[in-house]
């Protein structure tokens, strides 16, 4: 990953009017307070010495789903070209958490980043053949106009923010 990536990765964001902040692990809770709205649900993430603030609900019942404002996950990698995040499937499938609120907010380690599809695909087909085979490719905002004018929101969040730890 170089910082030409990186920049890549927040144009293409930009262009797709998706917010982005860069943290440390430190400040994590501090910026996602800034970006989040209460109710929040999350799901833990897999980072070493990362956690999820005390606020952020991650263990929801379908009521808290259903009232939750924000869906907080782990973006396993970001694919730069079109500034898309890749939520990866569980077991116990938790993935779906980014898609009840009105804003999903992605956290991903900035080495997580790729150029494009190219490696996206040996990352993910590596990925699956080690079991893990099930993921979403998010790019931006849900939208949709299958009945005339853009509609976001329509099939998922109307928002995305990516939070980027910087190591």
């Amino acid at each position: 990953m170089s910082t030409g990536t990186v920049a890549t990765f927040e144009d293409s964001l930009e262009r797709l009017e998706v917010g982005w902040t860069h943290t440390s692990s430190g400040e994590l809770s501090t910026v996602l307070r800034e970006v989040c709205d209460d109710p929040a649900v999350g799901v833990e993430l897999p980072y070493d010495g990362v956690e999820l603030p005390p606020w952020v609900n991650t263990d929801p019942t379908p009521a808290d789903l259903r009232a939750a404002n924000v869906g907080i996950t782990a973006a396993g990698i970001a694919i730069a070209d079109y500034g898309s995040v890749v939520v990866q499937g569980t077991p116990d499938g938790v993935e779906p958490v980014s898609l009840f609120g009105d804003l999903h907010v992605a956290v991903l380690r900035k080495s997580d980043i790729v150029s494009g599809m190219p490696e996206a695909f040996e990352w993910l087909g590596e990925e699956f053949r080690t079991g893990h085979d099930s993921a979403i490719i998010a790019t931006g905002p849900s939208a949709t106009a299958d009945m005339g004018a853009l509609v976001k929101g329509a099939h998922g969040p109307k928002d995305v923010h990516v939070v980027i730890l910087d190591e």
